[in-house]
């Protein structure tokens, strides 16, 4: 089959676990050379009886996988379960809650929620791929100005100044060019702690980027 028409038939497609690490590999390098994201190096030898990947240069001899360098890397599940869910969010007009994808899947409704997060940024943005480069972060609390509420709601909601009873979002901006458009990414968070924010730098940008930030400490 060329392409699934249903979900009985996108379970069946991404079953095969060498198509799935083909397809990730034409997503990533669509002009067939794989480089090495160690070395840059563009001697790379296939590891079939682990679906994996090594560069052959003497100095480096890095093995990597298909699914480094985009939001899939930091997670235990196999390409069928993503390419899966992937399907369900693109065939899905009305949009899938977690528990829908978790049923689907087999997988418990958190693991559900983090890749539909997951997929749904990455079809902002649009790409499977973190961000490189310059990268800006900051963050930023969001909520709505006293001056446009009630009196009632004001003296309700506004208890304190600043960034009480807002809530504070963590964004993230690769710096474009002239040949490459700016990135941003945005994401809720709970707090503005550094052990909240750095995991959302490590899982969104790339190794070896540059992160600008302001003096905020955390």
């Amino acid at each position: 089959m060329s392409e699934p028409t249903t979900l009985v038939e996108a379970v069946t497609h991404f079953a095969d676990a060498d198509r799935c690490h083909a397809l990730m590999c034409a997503i990533k390098w669509p002009d067939g050379k794989i480089t090495c994201p160690k070395c840059a190096g563009d001697k790379i030898g296939q590891i079939k009886s682990r679906r994996m990947l090594q560069c052959k240069s003497p100095t480096c001899r890095k093995q990597f996988s298909a699914k480094v360098g985009t939001v899939f890397e930091d997670s235990p599940l196999p390409l069928s379960s993503w390419f899966v869910a992937v399907w369900c969010i693109a065939n899905n007009k009305n949009g899938i809650s977690s528990y829908e994808l978790a049923r689907a899947l087999g997988v418990t409704q958190k693991t559900a929620w983090f890749m539909l997060h997951r997929i749904r940024l990455a079809m902002t943005t649009p790409t499977f791929g973190k961000l490189s480069g310059v990268v800006e972060s900051d963050e930023t609390f969001v909520g709505g100005k006293a001056a446009n509420m009630h009196a009632k709601r004001r003296a309700k909601v506004i208890t304190g100044r600043g960034t009480v009873n807002k809530v504070p979002v963590h964004g993230l901006l690769q710096r474009g060019d002239k040949d490459e458009p700016s990135q941003v990414r945005a994401t809720v968070v709970t707090d503005t702690e550094a052990a909240t924010l750095i995991p959302q730098i490590a899982l969104n940008v790339e190794k070896g980027a540059t992160v600008c930030t302001d003096s905020h400490a955390s």
